[in-house]
């Protein structure tokens, strides 16, 4: 339990939950302790944040979750939440290699053959799909009727138990005249295309938690103390505030803190989202998680676990998942008031032919109709299959919809918000100028290769791919030695030259007047520059190199596409002004939000969706990470990081961030599928249900208008195979 000045807070492991009418009970189970301010229930990580008025124990939110149908139990402070449960796939193929065999007769109706499956072969493959494997529905169907609640669940036990019983009344009826009709096959097809709906959504949810795992990933297991004039090395969580740490090149920091020796350069970019390395001196602060470049730092700790930013990251992403509002799911708000209303007409069937003919048998079977055209074969299928559909053809086209909730939400994103670097940009640093002095270029070229050959600096590697595009040869250079924050010194051709940084330049007293205004301007563009200096005798400027990034060919494309989709676009970097409005403005994109922290970008995010707009967020950093997950919908870039990925219900699986509009497409054109699903679905009850109660309807037409209502949807569905988009 977490205590404040008069409130308290704990953690609960929920387990038991199998949608997000389950959320909404266990929140207001808890809401009705008494005591509770508030209850956030997370479905992915299967915990519940409860906020107290005043500090207490456990026992009275547990018990109200038990009794609630759920179990409970309280996790400790620092206690990470468990790993869900493995998602077994085994009882859908199970569940499928028995319902195939009961399909066997219809399929062969459509070829004009008759094929007959003997009652008790019948029996045998649908009594396990029906008790054993559609087990889990009549728990959280009972569960549901316990809190006085109607789900999908519900209606898939009374459905296809239903089924499964007139199909045991006619055997027992009709069993020594012949194999009469019967509806085993309903049955089992509805359970099972159920369990992989199941299937696939409880994967998704495993997915998004394994975006935290990923970032926990991050921290370093051990740091490098030094002690009492010795080096020791020692577990991170034994590391204490003001400790001085030791990080040799090309380790990550473990900690958030000052450097007292040394200097290099650090990959900052899974923080901040610069793409460049960072020079970082003495008295400049380092951040937990970034990697060391090539000299040896010694830290003075000043932030440890919970209050590093890495830490803080990992909560925002947390706190973004657990505030994320799930999905109502129309079938479950349907459901609620479906499934009482069909129990009801059924009743009223059975004892109004009953009383008024006397004839129990056919009461029974009228109400026995009324269930079978109001079984949710439909309605199971309406929204998996043109997810199914939709997901694939998506996935044809590059686009890897993990989270099936994130394919329903984006068809009413309005707003955009892109990452810049590596996501509108290509995220290498390119050589975007190179002004000699003398005007010599492709000699500047040659002398900046020599000093950087063999070198694998980002910067280095940009100057060595232009200086070979251009064919300015390197010279053999000698005494080559990185100087950590400030460049590389190298004698080439028997002169001492420097390239580095204008503070470099100026430690050497190299007069940069000839070029400043020239270095302005590529500043004020976003730039980051360096020079070149011989000091052989007097220091002597000889020119300077502007680094950028380079825009993807596609974003163009991107940003034309959303705007014709009527979506506003928004650019939040971590760059500077200058950075942005050089990649933004020519891109036409609506919002510039330059040096923004993750904090900052998650916060922005949220800020757009309290004004009301459907927000996706685009990324493809850590840094990005908690305002994908703050977001409507996480769009993460393949070619970027795991996190990303994990934190994001949405990969583009090529980089290419065209297809975010595409993205939003199939999820606008898969949403109107299924309205239009759950439409006809629905269209059958409402003229079936009342042909049934009239004794219209028998059975063996109830079943087929079922059957019928089921190809239906799934031919509906199909369409969306044909479809293609603006990027392809």
């Amino acid at each position: 339990m977490t205590t404040h000045t008069s409130t308290a807070q704990w953690n609960l492991a929920i387990e038991g939950m199998t949608c997000a009418s389950c959320v909404g009970r266990v929140e207001k189970a808890l809401t009705k302790v008494p005591g509770v301010t508030s209850a956030t229930v997370n479905l992915a990580t299967e915990t519940a944040q409860v906020e107290l008025d005043h500090a207490e124990d456990a026992s009275a939110l547990v018990a109200a979750v038990e009794k609630a149908g759920y179990t409970a139990r309280a996790l400790e402070p620092d206690t990470q939440a468990p790993e869900p449960a493995r998602n077994e796939w085994w009882p859908v193929a199970v569940a499928a290699a028995l319902s195939l065999p009961l399909m066997a007769p219809m399929v062969a109706m459509l070829f004009g053959a008759h094929l007959s499956i003997p009652a008790w072969v019948q029996l045998a493959l649908a009594t396990p799909v029906q008790f054993w494997l559609g087990a889990r529905f009549y728990k959280a169907g009972w569960a549901a009727l316990k809190a006085r609640a109607g789900n999908m669940d519900l209606l898939v036990a009374l459905g296809t138990s239903s089924g499964y019983g007139l199909s045991i009344y006619l055997m027992a009826r009709h069993g020594s005249h012949g194999t009469p009709h019967l509806y085993f096959e309903a049955s089992a097809v509805v359970i099972t295309l159920v369990l992989l709906g199941k299937w696939l959504e409880t994967r998704a949810r495993r997915q998004t938690t394994e975006a935290i795992r990923a970032l926990n990933a991050l921290r370093p297991q051990t740091a490098r103390v030094r002690r009492d004039g010795k080096e020791l090395e020692i577990p991170i969580a034994a590391v204490r505030r003001d400790d001085l740490v030791v990080i040799r090149p090309g380790e990550r920091v473990p900690v958030d803190g000052v450097i007292v020796e040394g200097s290099s350069e650090l990959d900052e970019s899974l923080i901040t989202g610069e793409s460049l390395p960072v020079a970082r001196h003495e008295d400049g602060k380092v951040v937990g998680g970034s990697v060391n470049g090539e000299g040896l730092l010694v830290v003075r700790t000043t932030a440890v676990g919970g209050e590093s930013t890495l830490a803080r990251i990992v909560r925002l992403v947390e706190s973004a998942q657990a505030k994320k509002a799930p999905v109502q799911r129309l079938v479950d708000r349907v459901s609620e008031v479906f499934v009482p209303v069909v129990i009801g007409i059924a009743f009223v069937t059975l004892l109004g032919w009953g009383l008024s003919s006397g004839d129990w048998e056919v009461a029974i079977l009228n109400a026995v109709a009324v269930l079978v055209i109001a079984c949710p074969c439909a309605l199971g299928l309406a929204t998996p299959t043109a997810i199914m559909a939709g997901t694939g053809v998506a996935a044809r086209h590059g686009i890897l919809i993990k989270d099936a909730e994130a394919l329903e939400i984006a068809h009413k994103v309005d707003v955009v918000a892109f990452d810049k670097t590596g996501t509108l940009t290509e995220g290498k640093p390119q050589l975007a100028a190179a002004d000699a002095v003398d005007g010599d270029r492709k000699a500047l070229l040659a002398m900046a290769a020599s000093i950087q050959a063999g070198s694998e600096h980002p910067l280095a590697r940009a100057v060595q791919s232009a200086a070979q595009g251009e064919g300015a040869n390197a010279i053999p250079a000698s005494h080559v030695h990185a100087v950590a924050g400030r460049g590389m010194s190298a004698d080439v051709g028997g002169r001492a030259l420097r390239l580095g940084s204008t503070r470099w330049m100026e430690e050497l007293r190299v007069d940069l007047a000839a070029l400043q205004a020239r270095a302005t301007q590529l500043q004020s563009e976003g730039r980051t520059v360096s020079w070149v200096a011989d000091v052989t005798d007097a220091p002597r400027l000889l020119g300077l190199l502007a680094f950028g990034d380079t825009v993807k060919p596609a974003a163009q494309l991107a940003v034309r596409s959303l705007r014709d989709q009527g979506v506003r676009t928004v650019l939040l970097t971590g760059d500077n002004a200058g950075s942005a409005n050089a990649i933004a403005k020519p891109l036409g994109i609506d919002d510039i939000r330059s040096e923004v922290l993750p904090e900052d970008k998650a916060r922005i995010v949220a800020e757009l969706r309290a004004q009301g707009h459907t927000v996706a967020m685009v990324g493809d950093g850590i840094n990005d990470a908690p305002a994908l997950a703050a977001a409507d919908v996480g769009i993460a870039m393949g070619t970027g990081t795991d996190v990303a990925m994990h934190a994001a219900g949405v990969t583009l699986m090529r980089g290419n961030p065209a297809l975010v509009a595409d993205a939003i497409d199939i999820s606008r054109r898969t949403y109107r599928k299924i309205r239009q699903n759950l439409f006809w679905a629905f269209v059958y009850n409402v003229v079936g249900i009342p042909l049934a109660a009239f004794g219209l309807l028998d059975p063996v037409i109830a079943g087929a208008a079922m059957a019928l209502s089921s190809v239906s949807v799934v031919t509906n569905a199909l369409m969306l195979r044909r479809w293609k988009g603006a990027s392809s």
